[in-house]
């Protein structure tokens, strides 16, 4: 869990840094910061869904996953938290559930957060989070600025995601195989695509709906092998 605790404490940081540039920073030039980041989110995202080698697993997880994330709204209830903080909190109207739902996403989705966590549950190498604790606390400085406070808050999912993983990485690790973590990557890359294209104000993507798409794939390889017996039995 320490690697976990550090990148929690790179987000609060790198928030608490946002927060002191943020009245510093003209309001047109935040919007153009947030383009940038959006574009570069979308760039970051394509090049990691393109590593793909089954293009129908990609499609299938995320019909499949976004399908059960809007039957158990997933992102409504990321909003709901978010307002409820906010509630408590917040001085500034509006802008702190999206700084929190919009951070907590973009730090917990993709292959960093996900076989970095494995990595420290399994065979205790930090080296893949704390590199992401960099980068995240880098991150939260601009997104601070830029969306508020509530990316400061954003640092509880993290731990509770992330520290979800780790803890369950030993169970994890008979299903390790380059393939699925490739498609796993894929399919998280995706969806990073998405949030990038909410951030540009292009479309509204319902991405945390999308969050159980990413171990779909896991699903795949468990059954795998019983299909392929079926088949060879069959013909």
């Amino acid at each position: 869990m320490l690697a976990v605790l550090v990148n929690v404490a790179a987000i609060v940081i790198g928030g608490l840094i946002g927060l002191l540039l943020k009245k510093g920073i003209p309001n047109h030039v935040k919007r153009v910061i947030m383009q940038g980041i959006g574009l570069s989110v979308i760039v970051i995202g394509m090049m990691g869904a393109m590593q793909t080698n089954n293009v129908l697993l990609l499609v299938i997880s995320l019909a499949i996953g976004g399908t059960i994330g809007a039957l158990i709204q997933i992102e409504k209830r990321l909003d709901d938290l978010g307002t409820k903080i906010e509630d408590k909190f917040s001085r500034e109207e509006g802008s702190f559930a999206k700084g929190f739902v919009t951070a907590s996403l973009i730090y917990c989705v993709g292959a960093m957060a996900i076989l970095g966590s494995i990595q420290a549950g399994v065979h205790q190498d930090y080296s893949t989070l704390f590199v992401k604790s960099i980068l995240d606390g880098v991150t939260a400085i601009i997104f601070t600025a830029t969306l508020g406070y509530g990316v400061i808050f954003s640092a509880i999912p993290v731990l509770i995601y992330q520290g979800a993983i780790v803890l369950l990485g030993i169970q994890l690790e008979p299903l390790l195989i380059n393939e699925l973590t490739t498609e796993m990557d894929a399919v998280g890359n995706v969806i990073i695509m998405g949030i990038g294209i909410t951030l540009l104000d292009i479309k509204k993507i319902h991405v945390g709906d999308l969050l159980p798409a990413i171990f779909i794939p896991v699903v795949y390889f468990l059954i795998l092998p019983y299909v392929q017996d079926v088949i060879q039995w069959i013909f």
